[in-house]
């Protein structure tokens, strides 16, 4: 009797401590969209007018001012672009760790890398990139954000093998070192990376790559990865300078997803 009690006792202690921490959860949320308005709202303001104004000058002064001076302008307008688009990136990585209730439902994985894939290859007709995508590549989770993770990371592969004459982008499976694990597998033949700086690899703002080579924030394998964990999976990246990059997430099953608060 005196051992059931006790059971009881700790069950109860443990639902209030589960309510405290949802509670301090949702409040954590709560400040994390406020913060995402105040970027969207108060830093974009006077960014807006820094563009605005230097966009003025050029339209009303421009014959009078000599090449310098409009090339000072023009950097300005370019850093008020860059800073808006570091603003966006700082949205995004909001969003993918405080995006609400996480959905769980079957994502084609295949259907989806198909569709991404097509979209690039209409952007750049004269790019010669063979695609091979495993079909039926089925996943549970929320369809958005695991559409998201493919998008940057096809977006990735697409960009890193710009400068190969005839690019192999493949997406598909492979089994993990433990009983029915599976691995997510997007890889190509690009310019790859050191593995060395591995580390950066999904950090916020952090490229292993120089701008006038590849442009980007480095904000997509930072949204990838906190997509993934918020499914409670893993994301890992190999890969050797001159010979592209294979980067594979894994997923738990339907039942083990984590449940959050709304």
């Amino acid at each position: 009797l005196r051992a059931s009690e006790e059971v009881r006792r700790l069950n109860a202690e443990l639902e209030q401590r589960v309510e405290a921490r949802t509670a301090e959860l949702r409040a954590v949320n709560a400040e994390l969209d406020s913060f995402a308005y105040a970027v969207s709202h108060d830093l974009r303001a006077p960014l807006r007018a820094l563009s605005g104004f230097s966009n003025a000058l050029i339209e009303d002064y421009g014959p009078r001012l000599d090449g310098e001076a409009r090339g000072f302008l023009g950097e300005i307008e370019n850093a008020s672009r860059r800073m808006a688009e570091l603003i966006d990136g700082l949205l995004v990585l909001s969003r993918c760790s405080s995006g609400g209730t996480l959905r769980c439902e079957p994502v084609d994985l295949s259907a989806l890398a198909a569709a991404v894939l097509a979209r690039l290859a209409r952007a750049e007709p004269q790019r010669q990139v063979e695609v091979r995508i495993e079909p039926g590549l089925e996943v549970c989770g929320d369809p958005r954000l695991l559409g998201q993770v493919l998008e940057n990371l096809l977006d990735n592969a697409w960009k890193y093998t710009a400068r190969q004459p005839s690019a192999t982008i493949r997406v598909y499976a492979e089994p993990g070192a433990q009983a029915g694990e599976r691995w997510i597998c997007v890889a190509d033949d690009g310019a790859g990376f050191d593995m060395a700086n591995a580390a950066r690899l999904f950090q916020p703002f952090q490229r292993l790559h120089r701008q006038a080579e590849f442009p980007g924030l480095g904000i997509g394998l930072a949204t990838v990865q906190r997509i993934v964990r918020r499914h409670g999976g893993r994301i890992e990246a190999r890969s050797a300078p001159g010979t592209g990059a294979v980067f594979r997430f894994t997923l738990p099953e339907r039942a083990a997803l984590p449940v959050e608060a709304a």
